[in-house]
């Protein structure tokens, strides 16, 4: 028989949650995809145009023989640069003939018989960021070859553009709504689009690239490769347009490309709180175990995952250190302390620090009231509960991610 706290407990997580969903406009472009961040694998941030038939069957070898797909991962993603330098005769897209001998189509069957899926790269305008044929006035062509290929996710670029924003991408999203296969719509126009994407696409980039660097940019002239720290920071005000079927996309992952262990978590921390794409950027035939001890903490990509589908959110920011809350399925709670210094600093939380709300969904932590079993997601264990003071040190560009679930009170 249940308590009284856990029938007026779960009367309140019901009711936010329902005011949480109600907030949300009908996602138009509702196809039933990406209920959860897609999660994968894209062959951009590691490779550039150094891509081929063998490389990508190599990629979907180790995703299986890794665990990464065990671990969630299903998405190969082949970016820029796999396509031939014009059309057929017929104003099909082909693949470069050098590069994919097979074809596409036998890529995906290959990729499909992997129990994975396989995404394609094109671009909204006269050409890709690379020179290669754009889908410009090829919108329902084209949508209807990947759909003949099989394939089952379209990364759609912003180079040489021609006409307008929303209506390029919105052509697009009606082409792939009428070809007759589900594709999620990875939309990456280098910034969020406004508000309208979220019945366009399935995600939406909210930023320039990324680089491999945590916390600073690199300047290429003409444009910027952004580093961790500013991508976070280019996250603020956007968590209201993510949800299940539309995410909010900081760009693909860096762990295993050179920065330090602790830099890696980090990343992959605070995307998780931010529900983002996982989209992964390393050689995952050569993984380091420490880089796939991080991509397979299966522990903190749950976080990433949760069904509710919210956003986590900064909620302090003090002596380099933030606190970020994500409210999560069943009442539990994600909560990750980013140090953004190069110094270890001591961090503290504890009663005496109040409730903690999210104000997008109404949801509260009831510190008051409901203590909480705190658990280390990357240490994999439970430290305790929330009625005493949590103490702790957090090593320079490193996290604490913690899971809070409660019990009786």
């Amino acid at each position: 028989m249940k308590s009284q706290f856990e029938r007026s407990y779960r009367t309140a997580v019901f009711m936010a949650v329902l005011f949480f969903l109600a907030s949300f406009p009908l996602f138009a472009g509702d196809t039933g995809l990406a209920k959860t961040p897609p999660m994968g694998w894209n062959s951009w941030n590691k490779f550039a145009c150094d891509i081929n038939e063998t490389l990508i069957k190599q990629i979907a070898d180790a995703m299986v023989s890794s665990g990464m797909k065990d671990a969630g991962y299903q998405y190969v993603v082949l970016d820029d640069c796999w396509m031939a330098h014009s059309r057929d005769s017929a104003g099909k897209l082909v693949a470069d003939s050098m590069r994919f001998p097979s074809g596409i189509k036998a890529l995906a069957n290959y990729v499909h018989s992997k129990g994975l899926k396989l995404g394609i790269y094109e671009d909204r305008g006269s050409a890709t960021c690379q020179g290669f044929p754009g889908s410009y006035g090829h919108e329902a062509d084209d949508a209807n070859t990947f759909a003949s290929w099989g394939v089952d996710y379209l990364k759609y670029d912003n180079c040489h553009k021609v006409g307008d924003l929303q209506s390029d991408y919105t052509k697009m999203r009606n082409a792939l709504d009428s070809c007759g296969r589900p594709i999620v719509f990875s939309i990456c126009s280098w910034s969020f689009p406004g508000p309208w994407v979220t019945g366009i696409g399935n995600l939406w980039r909210t930023t320039e690239d990324i680089s491999a660097d945590f916390a600073e940019d690199i300047n290429h002239g003409t444009w910027t490769q952004l580093s961790i720290l500013s991508i976070i920071d280019a996250q603020d005000s956007l968590r209201q347009y993510a949800g299940p079927g539309h995410w909010n996309d900081p760009d693909m992952l860096e762990v295993g490309n050179g920065m330090t262990n602790g830099e890696d978590r980090a990343h992959f921390s605070i995307w998780c709180m931010l529900a983002a794409p996982l989209m992964a950027g390393n050689d995952l035939r050569t993984m380091a175990q420490r880089t796939k001890e991080i991509l397979m903490n299966k522990e903190v990509i749950a976080v990433d995952q949760d069904p509710l589908g919210i956003e986590g959110f900064r909620f302090s920011s003090k002596d380099s250190v933030e606190i970020f809350f994500k409210p999560l399925a069943k009442g539990d709670w994600a909560m990750c302390f980013l140090n953004r210094g190069v110094n270890p600093k001591n961090v503290s939380f504890g009663p005496e620090n109040g409730d903690v709300t999210d104000t997008l969904s109404g949801i509260t932590t009831g510190f008051q009231h409901i203590a909480y079993a705190v658990r280390d997601l990357w240490s994999h264990k439970g430290i305790g509960t929330s009625e005493k003071d949590l103490k702790a040190v957090v090593p320079g560009h490193d996290v604490l991610m913690l899971r809070l679930t409660p019990v009786k009170k």
